[in-house]
């Protein structure tokens, strides 16, 4: 008998889901709480897609090399139909520098470090249209789930047994052999489990950092700038970090990330004439933003409440419950900053179809899972919030004038910013070994716990600073101080309080 399975959402971790279930020959249902798709046109969607249950949908994003091989290895014609829609695709020789370039050999792996970049929209119109092609695969629209169908077992595990919900207002009950929750980082059917005594551990911790995003087009006749004739257009000067996000269709966005900690800015940046203004003060956008080479199409699109989760449904060798899986923002929530969402939701769908086909059995399958999810994702959640955890210590020494940084932190940021970023902008064997990690190709320490690599970073920190001139990139841009000036902000407002919060700390 064929398995049926419940796929709550149809964001891009329940499309991800029905893409690696379908080869399987399982009967799957996707359960949409939004409408469906009323146009084909990119744009006209990005200006019109209702996305209630996506509210990041229209945030930059980029879509890491492990997600692409993952499409390009089981749903080709996917790949080719995102292309065909003006998705694009990234090299890993666009990555380099100029002088890097200038010696670049093309190795045998290169390819696996191909980016896809384009608007989330543009993304998830295509993915949902390929979904829908899929014989065994159903998209109900407008289906509201309102809750799981339950039962605590003996052994005091949940069994879930589907859902019930509205669908054209019509209440409706579905069964399922499996039921998936993709619902993302709002859903509450993960919470009714919890409320019912499913042991679930959950971690939680803010990132820092707020989002501000705003979308622009390439004006008739121009293109991109060129890549190495201006600064880099990303970068971090600590109270602000930024970048470009190169988009389908002659569009792209820019991001600039504020730490929770600079009110004063964060505040005055969702003023579209505030944020215009910031990139024309930033090297690297300034060529992107003005006026004669793009205008903006979107209001500044702020995104808050950004927090690293991690939930186990399996807590001392024990399922929580049995028949559900959740996966995407509902199992891991990670900073954007480093754009594993998608790939997360990605690798944790392919897991999940080599669970369901390895084993019948509900118990053996919860098991396995999490372990899959262990393997294949904590190292980078892990990672990540530790960079985070830095980089909001960062930010409110940065605040408090003469603020003592700790010798460790010293030789820390100069290992990374001295050694490790110089290594991978002389040395293209290392930045590609670097990238296999970043694109979660493999374990994000890997390529740094090898000893020719740990020897080559080593060398460029030890050259120092006056023989490593010619690798570092020009200044990302002003510093606070003459930023804050330049936009007519009062710089000193939050040094004032950061310094009246650490008087009374200490």
């Amino acid at each position: 008998m064929t398995e049926k399975v419940l796929v709550i959402g149809a964001g891009i971790g329940g499309l991800c889901t029905a893409l690696m279930l379908a080869p399987s020959g399982r009967e799957i249902v996707l359960l949409e709480r939004d409408g469906p798709l009323e146009t084909a046109d990119p744009d006209e969607l990005f200006r019109s897609w209702k996305r209630n249950g996506v509210a990041h949908v229209r945030q930059s994003h980029a879509f890491l090399a492990r997600l692409r091989s993952i499409m390009k290895q089981e749903h080709p014609a996917l790949l080719d139909q995102l292309l065909a829609n003006g998705v694009r695709e990234l090299p890993f020789e666009m990555m380099l520098t100029q002088a890097q370039q200038q010696s670049y050999r093309a190795a045998a792996t290169d390819e696996e470090l191909t980016i896809v970049t384009s608007r989330r929209t543009t993304l998830e119109m295509t993915m949902r249209r390929y979904v829908e092609t899929l014989s065994n695969v159903e998209l109900r629209c407008g289906f509201k789930v309102r809750r799981l169908l339950t039962r605590k077992d003996d052994d005091g595990v949940i069994d879930v047994r589907g859902v019930a919900g509205e669908w054209n207002g019509e209440p409706v009950t579905l069964h399922a052999d499996v039921v998936v929750d993709a619902s993302g980082k709002g859903g509450s059917s993960i919470r009714q489990l919890m409320d019912e005594g499913a042991r679930i551990h959950e971690e939680s911790e803010s990132a820092g950092i707020l989002y501000f995003t705003r979308h622009y087009r390439l004006l008739p006749g121009q293109g991109e700038p060129d890549r190495h004739a201006h600064p880099p257009a990303s970068g971090d000067l600590g109270y602000i970090k930024f970048g470009i996000f190169p988009g389908d269709n002659g569009n792209f966005s820019v991001t600039i990330a504020i730490p929770e900690v600079e009110t004063v800015l964060r505040q005055a940046i969702v003023d579209p004439a505030i944020f215009h203004a910031v990139t024309l003060q930033l090297p690297g956008l300034q060529p992107w933003t003005n006026a004669t080479r793009a205008e903006p199409t979107s209001r500044v699109i702020g995104m808050g409440d950004l927090v690293s989760r991690w939930r186990d449904l399996v807590v001392d060798g024990k399922a929580a419950a049995r028949g559900y899986f959740a996966l995407g923002d509902t199992l891991v929530r990670t900073n954007p900053l480093y754009g594993r969402g998608c790939s997360f939701a990605a690798v944790s769908a392919q897991a999940l179809r080599q669970v369901l086909d390895a084993d019948a059995d509900p118990t053996a399958r919860a098991l396995a899972f999490h372990k899959a999810i262990h393997a294949e994702l904590l190292p980078y959640y892990l990672n990540q919030r530790q960079q985070d955890r830095s980089a909001i210590k960062r930010a409110r020494r940065a605040l408090v004038p003469n603020a003592r940084t700790p010798f460790k932190a010293r030789m820390t940021t100069s290992f990374v910013e001295d050694g490790i970023r110089i290594a991978l902008r002389s040395d293209v064997r290392l930045m590609r070994e670097a990238m296999r990690g970043f694109h979660m190709l493999e374990h994000p320490d890997q390529w740094l716990r090898k000893p020719r690599n740990l020897a080559g970073v080593l060398y460029y920190w030890a050259r120092g600073k006056r023989l490593n001139a010619a690798a570092y990139p020009p200044e990302p841009g002003p510093g606070r101080e003459a930023m804050m000036h330049a936009l007519g902000l009062d710089h000193r407002a939050d040094m004032d309080l950061a310094t009246r919060e650490t008087a009374l700390a200490a």
